[in-house]
């Protein structure tokens, strides 16, 4: 007799290890901010742990050191870079024709 086929169990990977993003010798705090900015979004967001790779004690030293670094104002709130463009190439409509601000 065959055994029968399981069809929900998952394939085995093989596991490598890959690099974590902070090395041993990386200090976790607000003023290294070359650090830091590889944990922030281009809007300004923390980026969750999934995406960073980061354990979870990691990750709330990274936050922690993120917004004592807003707070203190080495690193801004948000992110409006985005915003500051779109505002200067906004056409605005008068009448029948269109003007560039």
């Amino acid at each position: 007799m065959d055994k029968p086929k399981r069809p929900f169990l998952k394939s085995k990977r093989s596991f490598h290890r890959r690099l974590l993003p902070i090395r041993s010798g990386d200090r976790i705090d607000y003023r290294n901010m070359s650090l830091i900015s590889r944990f922030i979004s281009e809007q300004g967001k923390i980026l969750s742990r999934r995406v960073n790779r980061l354990t979870l004690k990691q990750q709330r030293l990274i936050t922690i050191a993120i917004k004592q670094a807003r707070i203190l104002s080495p690193l801004p709130f948000l992110n409006n870079e985005k915003q500051f463009e779109r505002a200067t190439s906004t056409t605005r409509t008068i009448g029948l024709g269109t003007r560039k601000k």
